[in-house]
């Protein structure tokens, strides 16, 4: 399938640099058939049915963005991938600088040891911290990756902004930009309607933002990402699914997983493992009934997926129809709720 078909013109003035406050006044069109509505997050509990079941990615964004000293060099890194407790695998910049055994320090008392590349062109580094202290150093001299096309820096109230109220799993380098949106208040409001809330874990890649740099869709690798859906959890969404009752995906980081994790069935087995599970049209979809979502980059992995999921022509309107009435676009920007097309 052709990239160029999942093409589209964003205006510059479409891109979100910081989010609506509160959370839940953000902009929210609900696409159903051919009919868009123009509403509000904080509509969405009316939008929603009793038994309806809500799953969130409680995935908790580290500051994975490090400046540091080679020598007298300066070096920057983002870290993207964990391949345990103090391996990680990171792009650098200046990247040709970084030499295995050379070390990259932070701070006096916070550094790493370059092993080398992956084939990816990422480089590996070993940190010279036990995990409980190294989440601390990254809390203090590491810096929240906003996604460039923000185009500025990170600052103290991205913090908090670029965090969703439930993280609670650190390990993420990139927000499940669907739930910025939540409040306690919106939480509660749902939890009295009668819809269930529920929680698994995908740690958010860099990959999953990023447009695609080839022609058709065949040639196309996905970045793995480390996901988790617990037994318990597993058996309630089987439950709910095979009661007739719809499941609920808060974000594309959400369905993922879960389609990952489900049989041609509608069973959703536990998770504990890497995915990387690409989303074109054509998929079938087994777990998800309706999706939550921000407005996503032309030619991205996540166009593609909306695409899959409300059908291409839908979705070419409604991304129209935002564009053309001011809706703000990425991870900071507004949100569209999706009916499955299959459904």
């Amino acid at each position: 399938m052709r990239v160029d078909q999942f093409d589209f013109s964003l205006p510059a003035d479409r891109i979100a640099s910081r989010p609506v406050s509160p959370r839940d006044a953000a902009r929210l069109l609900h696409v159903t058939n051919d009919k868009f509505t123009d509403l509000k997050v904080h509509n969405l509990p009316d939008l929603l049915l009793d038994g309806d079941v809500l799953v969130f990615n409680d995935t908790r964004v580290i500051p994975a963005r490090l400046f540091g000293k080679r020598g007298g060099a300066d070096i920057e890194l983002l870290l993207h991938r964990a391949e345990s407790a103090d391996i990680w695998q990171a792009l650098a910049r200046p990247a040709k600088r970084l030499k295995p055994n050379d070390i990259v320090t932070f701070s006096d008392s916070f550094s790493a040891e370059v092993l080398g590349r992956t084939d990816d062109g990422s480089v590996r580094l070993r940190f010279d911290l036990q995990p409980d202290a190294l989440s601390a150093a990254l809390q203090k001299h590491g810096h929240m990756p906003l996604p460039p096309y923000m185009g500025r820096d990170d600052d103290e109230q991205d913090r908090e902004d670029y965090q969703t109220t439930y993280a609670a799993q650190d390990g993420a380098v990139a927000a499940p930009t669907a739930g910025l949106h939540f409040t306690p208040g919106l939480m509660d409001r749902l939890n009295a309607k009668g819809i269930a809330t529920t929680f698994l874990t995908l740690h958010v890649g860099l990959g999953t933002f990023q447009p695609m740099k080839v022609d058709d869709t065949d040639d196309h690798v996905m970045h793995r990402e480390w996901g988790h859906i617990s037994e318990d959890v597993a058996t309630f969404l089987t439950t709910a699914k095979h009661e007739g009752r719809r499941i609920v995906a808060v974000g594309t980081t959400s369905l993922r997983t879960l389609e990952a994790a489900s049989t041609d069935d509608g069973t959703i087995r536990p998770f504990a493992a890497e995915t990387d599970l690409f989303i074109v049209p054509g998929y079938r979809f087994k777990a998800v009934d309706v999706l939550m979502t921000n407005f996503h980059l032309p030619r991205s992995t996540l166009y593609m997926l909306v695409s899959a999921f409300a059908g291409t022509n839908r979705m070419k309107a409604a991304y129209s129809q935002a564009i053309d009435t001011g809706y703000r676009f990425y991870s900071y920007g507004d949100a569209c709720l999706l009916d499955c097309a299959d459904r």
